[in-house]
């Protein structure tokens, strides 16, 4: 499970409307009939129109700056292991989501607790991926589509008279390199913008800075984690238990589904594997030998090359362990876990 929470940023501001963002998630129901497309969703409502959903979000801005943003986004991307589950189930995901935004209010840090009815917010979910700069597939790939570029500009200048050269030679030459490519779908070298393959499904969320009552900001990217700060000579609690949200949001899915998550597939594990890497070492070498085969199946997903773990955690070459960890990092990095 990845989730990503961030402002909606253009530039060095923030969007004054909602709009753009609205109509980028509107596009993958261009062309589809009305029963298959997706709509918004709220926790009491389906079907909800994209003209409401902006002009909610769009009105619930009240006394915030211009360097203030005026929504989040949250990105909630289940695994391939948990779609499976679910059967890629869309009301399974609608249900997970509003639990989900229940755990999201509750990690707000405030004298009184916040309810998952004292938002608003406003969810929508997808079937497509595409491929993004960073991912592995498209980086590998890179060396490639650079020389492929280059012969490409070559035909151009052969055709104009600028460069001698014979143009059957270098498209055959272009065939043989995207041939080469490590990465492919449908004999395509991956790029970026190309959709991935399989099951991709996802949920984007829109949840307004402000509360329902338009009266409070709620940031989930304070840099406050649970902490009390003085405000117009008064002490009053703040912050946003971003650990306890990514944590608990796996518990809820786990609970809600019956799903088994695998060592490997916790946000701790991951963030052990950042921080602590020798600690993480220990808790993968220790695991049962059914769950540590299946966490080196789940982390060779992730693009490595994970070889075999001894026994004796100790005899683990620290080489082979780096390797392991710049994976998880990879990974992390492609699902955007943080804020």
């Amino acid at each position: 499970m990845y989730i990503a929470i961030s402002p909606q940023k253009i530039g060095q501001s923030y969007s004054n409307s909602v709009s753009d963002y609205v109509a980028y998630l509107d596009k993958e129901n261009e062309g589809l009939e009305p029963e298959n497309q997706e709509h918004f969703f709220s926790q009491t409502e389906d079907r909800i129109p994209s003209e409401k959903v902006i002009s909610e979000i769009d009105a619930n801005t009240a006394k915030l700056k211009k360097t203030e943003p005026k929504f989040y986004s949250i990105v909630v991307s289940p695994s391939q292991r948990e779609l499976k589950k679910i059967a890629q189930n869309p009301e399974a995901l609608k249900t997970y989501t509003r639990e989900l935004m229940k755990v999201y209010t509750s990690s707000f840090y405030r004298e009184k607790p916040i309810t998952v009815d004292q938002i608003k917010y406003y969810a929508k979910i997808e079937h497509e991926r595409t491929y993004r700069g960073f991912e592995k597939e498209v980086v590998e790939n890179a060396p490639f589509r650079k020389r492929i570029a280059k012969l490409e500009n070559d035909i151009r200048k052969v055709a104009r008279g600028e460069l001698e050269g014979n143009i059957k030679k270098i498209q055959a030459e272009i065939k043989q390199l995207q041939k080469e490519a490590p990465y492919q779908i449908n004999g395509n070298m991956i790029v970026a913008g190309m959709k991935k393959e399989g099951n991709q499904s996802h949920i984007h969320i829109i949840v307004s800075r402000k509360d329902v009552t338009n009266s409070f900001g709620l940031s989930p990217g304070s840099k406050y984690k649970a902490s009390e700060v003085e405000m117009h000579g008064k002490k009053v609690q703040r912050g946003f238990h971003r650990d306890e949200f990514y944590e608990k949001s796996e518990q809820v899915f786990d609970k809600l589904f019956k799903y088994e998550r695998n060592f490997v597939e916790t946000y701790t594990a991951k963030k052990t594997l950042v921080k602590n890497p020798m600690l993480f070492r220990m808790l993968l070498g220790n695991l049962p030998t059914s769950e540590k085969a299946l966490a080196l199946k789940l982390l060779s997903k992730t693009g490595m090359r994970v070889p075999s773990i001894p026994t004796n955690k100790v005899q683990l070459a620290l080489k082979v362990f780096h390797r392991l960890r710049r994976g998880m990092q990879r990974a992390i990095e492609a699902g955007s876990i943080g804020i």
